[in-house]
């Protein structure tokens, strides 16, 4: 299964890496790749996961899930 979402606030690549770290680090996420550029990941996912899941970990991270 395969998503994308849009993140707001991320603004170098440390903030790339530790979206990224955030987001592999919950269970069912199998591979993530964030766009630095672009201010996506696309995520593979073992299975479906709530869009509220993700909006938690990003703001925990200290970022803004757009979509």
């Amino acid at each position: 299964m395969e998503k994308e979402i849009v993140i707001d606030g991320m603004m170098c690549a440390h903030c790339q890496k530790h979206v990224t770290e955030a987001l592999l680090a919950m269970d069912g996420v199998k591979a993530v790749t964030v766009s630095l550029e672009n201010k996506t990941a696309h995520l593979s996912l073992e299975h479906d996961i709530a869009t509220s899941e993700f909006e938690r970990v990003i703001s925990d991270a200290g970022y803004t899930l757009v979509k």
